[in-house]
């Protein structure tokens, strides 16, 4: 379905009981909310599952850019928002992650716990991320589709249909939406608002991941009190899609660990 969120409208996909516990998730640049498809079906039944595209990506508008991490995140906000969504677990993979914390900083009535999969206070640096938009600008977006490949998963799934199918998505997202999303990551570093949370908090790494190596999840998992993280020594830097039961089997315990399922 479509939301409108202030001056957007947000595809928005809701599944599971109106009143179950609440579960938000946000995906990866260059992805959509289809990227959480094959973790759904092995949580935890009674949830309410709420997945959306970011803007720029998949359904939802693409307006004009460059966009702010904090644009971003009132996007989550007025979503959940609109949603009624309080208390929820919002699980956040790279940039999604980014938003995440984000909004578990400004609303922690809407947030009483996080997964930060394959993701980080801060990714790459100011001047990474110009010139990948300079490349972008210059070569359009199948530049970007073979090192994206080598990043997000090991040599072998890369062969595979999965591989293929989000290298499709990585073609199809919106050129303006996607530099718009490079220009908020860019400018963002959290490190300093995330350490001041006081929250349930679990990390996933990736053991292929080369675009958020399992140290830098580290990283920024350790500013958390109390947070710790799990490693999928197979996996790239979207678990999600090269090992899904193996994803909803770490969220679905820690949801029953905090009690939220």
């Amino acid at each position: 379905m479509r939301i409108e969120v202030g001056e957007i409208g947000v595809n928005v996909e809701v599944s599971g009981p109106e009143t179950g516990a609440p579960v938000v998730f946000a995906h990866a640049l260059g992805t959509d909310l289809h990227l959480w498809d094959e973790v759904l079906p092995h949580l935890p039944p009674g949830l309410r599952l709420v997945r959306y595209d970011l803007r720029g990506h998949g359904g939802s508008d693409v307006p004009p850019g460059p966009y702010s991490m904090g644009t971003l995140v009132r996007d989550a906000e007025g979503l959940c928002d609109a949603l009624e969504v309080r208390d929820a677990v919002f699980v956040g993979i790279s940039l999604g992650g980014l938003i995440a914390q984000g909004l578990a900083v400004k609303r922690l009535d809407q947030v009483r716990a996080l997964v930060l999969s394959n993701t980080a206070a801060k990714i790459g640096t100011r001047e990474t991320w110009e010139r990948r938009m300079e490349g972008i600008a210059r070569d359009g977006m199948e530049s970007l589709v073979a090192p994206t490949l080598e990043r997000w998963f090991s040599p072998a799934f890369r062969r595979s249909a999965g591989a293929r199918r989000w290298a499709e998505a990585l073609r199809d997202t919106p050129p303006e939406g996607y530099l718009g999303c490079c220009a908020a990551i860019a400018g963002t570093d959290f490190y300093t608002p995330t350490s001041g949370l006081r929250l349930s908090c679990l990390g996933i790494a990736g053991g292929h991941d080369g675009a958020t190596p399992p140290d830098l999840v580290r990283e920024t998992l350790g500013v958390i009190p109390g947070a710790r993280v799990e490693l999928m020594r197979r996996s790239g830097h979207l678990p999600p899609v090269d090992a899904p039961e193996d994803f909803a089997r770490l969220l679905g315990d820690f949801l029953r660990e905090i009690g939220h399922a």
